[in-house]
This record gives C-alpha cells, structure tokens and sequence, in this order.
C-alpha cells in the first residue's frame, strides 16, 4: 500500500504533516499553537501540509476557538518513590480538574536526556498547554530548552531549562536543619546516606550536612551512598552498624532511613538510644515507623497543586522555594554520653 493511498485509509496524523512540511513533529505543534518562534517560511509549509492533508488537531473545535487544548503534561520516573510519584500526581490532577484541566503523563525509565527529550516531544505533540516536570534535569538539550521555552514549564526539584519555572523546597536548607537538629542534641558527629548523586536534591542535601558539619568545626565522614530505597538503606545501615562509634545519621529519604533502622536492630544496636536517625520527606509511613521518624517534611501533594497554581498563572514568580521544616519525633535523642 503506498504512502498516499495509507493515509486515505486513516486520519492524517502529526507525524504526516511534520513529513510533508520537511519538519519536526515540535515544529508542527508550535505551529499549530501559533508560537512567534517559527519562522514565516516554515509556519508557510506548515499551514500548506495541514490544507494538503486535511489534518485537524484532536478536540479541534475547544482548541481552534480558545487556542488551548486545556491539558497539562507531567514527567514523572518510573522509578521514583511509589509515596512521592502517586502524591505528586494526586495534587497535579485534583488542581488541574479544579481548573478544568486533563493530565496527561508521561514516564521515564530513568535519567537520561534522550528519554526526557522523547517524553517532552511527546507531551509537546499532544498539544498541552503547560508541562510539569517532576524529576531533575541533569543535562538540558537544546531540545530541551527549545520545547520548555515553547510551552510554560514548571520544574519540582530545583532544576530548570532557561524557560522553566522552578518550584520546589529548599534542599540545602533541609540538610543543614537535619544536621544541626543532630548536633543540637549534643551529638559530636553525624553520618550521611546520600541519595544517588545524580539527583539534584541528593547533591544539595549533602552540601547541606557538609556544610554544617564545617560550620560546627567537624570534618564529615564518607557518605553512604543509595538509591532512595529502603533496601539500600539496609545495606549502608549493616556499614554503619559496623562502626562503634557512630552516634547519629542523616539519612537523605524516608524510606532508605527504614532500611538503616532495620540492619541497626538486626545488629542489637537500637534507634535512638544507640543511634539518632533523620531523614527527609514525611511520607504518611514515617509517624508509624517504630520508633516514629524525625524527619523534614515535604508535602508532596501539595507541591502538585502548587506546581498546576504556578504554571497557571502568568504573572508567577520565575523560582518559589518552599521553606524546609522538621517534624521531630522519636528517632532521635541525646548520646548516651551526653
């Protein structure tokens, strides 16, 4: 069947006309969203493919009469936290509705530029008028830059391209104010599970108990590094049991900090008589752990809605940093020795 009599058969797609115009699928969307960044030329073979192949948008009588598809993308990874991704995209869905917005997502299976560029290319096909992004931004591709400076973009981790908006806590002030919570308590030194290093937060949670620790005059230790899993924290924790003098740890997730509990008991040492434990996060598991987790609190569905307020809103400010607060409970203690 040839090319011409395939597209008798079936609504002409996107990708037909990107073909016929000798362009890319992004070139069409902005097209069609009459962006000022596509040149005449180009926007002129656009509009002659779009008549050639008849092709209309999804929803085209919503969108061609208000310019706006009324759908919001989300990225979010695959595997990030179950607890954070699902509130994430709890908050994004139940402000978008509000709003009389769809959400449409988008997952990657893991850090890596040619996934977010698919992901956002995709996003960008769909035609939605703003995207949430929802893990870090390592590198930023031209691409990149060039669908997040088309369409308004908010970012939930600090990370951002030239167009994104950022919204998100400030993690290096959570490190410090886990850190210093632990010497507050009297503790002489603390120890660090960090999250993977390729995430910005980990790096800025680390620089937060690095510089505390230098702030107080102490040299910090090796960190630990994990994956944010509780079965990664159970690996580092059997480490740290194994070392006689540590007295307190920062532990970068909730959930890696319920692994560390864990190796530290199986070893008789116990939380917090034995060793103080903080982390980050908040998840609803943390108040039940036993002993219930102190811990910095991020309210991941909040975040969500703010994310949605944030990209809604023309006159938002370009960053909003939410300020880091403690819930301190039962993980930690004085040193014995205190």
């Amino acid at each position: 069947m040839t090319e011409a009599v395939a597209r008798s058969v079936r609504q002409p797609s996107m990708a037909d006309v990107a073909r016929t115009a000798g362009v890319s699928a992004q070139t069409v969307s902005r097209t069609l969203r009459d962006s000022p960044n596509v040149n005449p030329e180009t926007r002129r073979r656009v509009l002659d493919a779009v008549e050639q192949l008849g092709y209309r948008l999804n929803n085209a009588a919503r969108v061609l009469s208000s310019g706006r598809s009324f759908t919001i993308g989300l990225v979010l990874l695959q595997s990030g936290g179950y607890y954070s991704r699902s509130a994430v995209t709890a908050g994004v869905e139940a402000a978008a509705g509000h709003a009389g917005y769809a959400v449409n997502i988008a997952t990657i299976a893991g850090l890596d530029t040619g996934l977010m560029e698919r992901a956002l290319s995709k996003l960008a096909d769909q035609g939605v008028d703003g995207i949430i992004i929802a893990v870090p931004l390592i590198s930023v591709t031209q691409k990149m830059e060039d669908i997040t400076r088309d369409i308004p973009t908010v970012t939930l981790d600090g990370s951002r391209t030239a167009g994104a908006r950022v919204l998100g806590i400030d993690q290096l002030e959570a490190g410090r104010l886990a850190t210093q919570h632990l010497l507050d308590l009297g503790h002489r030194q603390v120890w660090h599970v960090s999250g993977p290093d390729e995430w910005i937060e980990a790096r800025q949670r680390l620089q937060g108990w690095q510089e505390c620790l230098a702030a107080a005059g102490i040299d910090a230790p090796p960190a630990l590094e994990g994956d944010w899993s509780p079965d990664s924290g159970y690996r580092q924790g059997q480490i740290i049991a194994m070392i006689p003098d540590v007295t307190a740890v920062f532990a970068a997730s909730d959930e890696m900090a319920f692994g560390i509990i864990r190796a530290l008991r199986e070893r008789g040492r116990s939380v917090p008589e034995d060793v103080s434990i903080v982390s980050v996060d908040d998840i609803a598991l943390a108040a039940y752990c036993s002993p219930p987790l102190t811990t910095v609190r991020q309210d991941f569905y909040r975040s969500g809605q703010a994310a949605v307020e944030l990209l809604l809103d023309p006159d938002g400010a370009n960053a909003s940093v939410v300020p880091a607060s403690l819930s301190v409970r039962a993980s930690t203690a004085a040193p014995r020795s205190h």
